[in-house]
């Protein structure tokens, strides 16, 4: 009954903001699921609506992969770091017995969550377990974990104590796929097959409960390893434990790769609507225009390399610097995004220096300049090269985030119709203002002072809607 109700429902509000032809094929395409998306449009709660104003967050790999850092008896694993146990140069067993050296000595959670907020960061996603099925918290339903590691203590604790105590909202990463548990599957081919599969979904579930309940100040759930046919074809499972999870903690936020529907379609069912609470399809990289996002929440989610989540002694190919990392947040905030930056700690728990040192750079800026980044949406003006438009959500008030001046010093602004910039400033000196320049209907120049700039920066454009337009129209050319 609920599947029939969301499909009337969906089917109901695609039609009245489509145009008459649109509407025929919406129409016609709508099919009934009874696991597909249970809600069209966006979350308005308040748990959600402060995950949408987060603008900038931290991801941080760790585990087991960070002991060997990318390499194996002096062979270097080309693949992602965090997946060097599906390397054929490393046996399974002896990548399964790194728990016995498991004793990260310089581990201290206070120390990245302070990183964390220097850095700006409002939330951070943490890797309470990998592929490789290694439990960071103490889980009484396995013996892979890390009470049975040298270090024994347990670690998702002491990182959630420390990032709540910073203010950093905490989203805990599961990954779904366990290659160490006996009955996980990548496929169902034979009834032991399915067999075995019955009693990983019950392992599943229980690992999920058992983290929601010993840690209840966490906000959401970040799902991984949820893309073999096994977990893709436990539709009603994963619907019938969705719902259990979010029973168990009203405003519990999760992102759109944890479940498929019953015809197998993940992020997005059947019908085309968005699974779960926003799009996690941004993985290492980031909409090209505001169209693509769907009017759907999302986030991206970035390495500094090009693919290392967890930590790799070997940082190959091009390592992205602060002023990029700046740039990439402002441009997902621009199209109503967050970004999330991954951080891959050593085996001995200690952060790299080079991302210490980003996270400094990033969080310089942050300090001047985080108004056009927290609490911000997509602005609705015509994107321009010099960089990107923020809005503070609820107000007029627009931002210019600048990254390239052009040689004439002149920032271009194409503002909505009936949009009047009443005032025009600096945000890191709200004494240099500039008065725009009229140019056409609806664009200005905005000429700066100085030419040369080392770092990005930002003006704060506060505008109103105007009754009769903007005031001076130019006559169009005559054909």
């Amino acid at each position: 009954m609920k599947g029939l109700i969301i499909a009337a429902l969906g089917l109901s509000l695609l039609t009245n903001l489509q145009p008459a032809s649109a509407q025929q094929v919406a129409v016609k395409e709508q099919i009934t699921l009874l696991h597909g998306s249970h809600r069209v449009g966006k979350r308005s709660d308040a748990a959600m609506e402060k995950w949408r104003g987060y603008g900038l967050g931290q991801f941080i790999h760790w585990g087991l992969y960070a002991i060997p850092g990318g390499a194996w008896n002096g062979k270097q694993y080309n693949g992602a770091a965090e997946w060097i146990r599906s390397w054929n140069g490393i046996p399974k067993s002896t990548y399964d017995s790194l728990n016995y050296s498991f004793n990260p000595t310089a581990f201290d959670a206070k120390a990245w969550a302070k990183t964390a907020r220097q850095m700006g960061a409002k939330y951070v996603t943490f890797t309470t377990k990998h592929h490789d099925g290694f439990c960071l918290w103490p889980s009484k339903y396995t013996k892979y974990t890390v009470k049975n590691s040298p270090y024994k203590k347990d670690i998702v604790k002491a990182v959630v104590d420390a990032y709540d105590q910073e203010g950093i909202d905490v989203i805990l990463y599961f990954s779904v796929m366990d290659w160490n548990h006996p009955d996980w599957r990548y496929d169902l081919k034979t009834k032991e097959d399915s067999i075995a599969f019955e009693r990983f979904k019950k392992f599943t579930r229980n690992q999920l409960i058992e983290l929601l309940t010993n840690y209840p100040t966490v906000k959401g759930l970040w799902f991984d390893g949820t893309w073999d046919k096994s977990w893709v074809k436990q539709a009603a499972f994963a619907d019938e434990l969705e719902t259990e999870m979010r029973k168990l903690r009203p405003g519990l936020i999760i992102g759109s790769r944890f479940r498929a529907d019953e015809n197998g379609k993940r992020h997005f069912d059947s019908n085309g609507v968005l699974m779960g609470d926003y799009e996690q399809g941004w993985e290492r990289k980031i909409p090209a225009k505001i169209e693509d996002v769907h009017g759907n929440d999302w986030d991206c989610v970035m390495t500094v390399p090009e693919n290392q989540w967890g930590y790799n002694a070997a940082w190959n190919g091009h390592i992205k610097t602060g002023n990029e990392l700046i740039e990439m947040t402002a441009r997902c905030v621009s199209m109503g995004g967050n970004f999330v930056l991954n951080f891959g700690p050593k085996g001995d728990g200690s952060i790299r220096q080079e991302e210490i040192k980003l996270a400094t750079e990033i969080g310089d800026w942050m300090k001047i300049n985080q108004e056009a980044i927290y609490n911000c949406e997509y602005a609705g003006y015509e994107k321009q090269d010099w960089g990107y438009f923020t809005k503070k959500s609820g107000t007029d008030k627009i931002y210019m985030v600048v990254f390239n001046v052009p040689v004439s010093a002149a920032l271009r602004i194409k503002t909505p119709p009936k949009t009047i910039i009443k005032k025009a400033y600096l945000l890191a000196d709200t004494q240099e203002v500039f008065s725009p320049e009229e140019i056409s209907g609806d664009e200005y120049f905005l000429h700066l002072k100085k030419r040369e700039q080392s770092k990005p920066f930002v003006i704060v454009l506060e505008t109103a809607k105007a009754e009769k337009g903007n005031g001076t129209k130019y006559e169009k050319a005559k054909i």
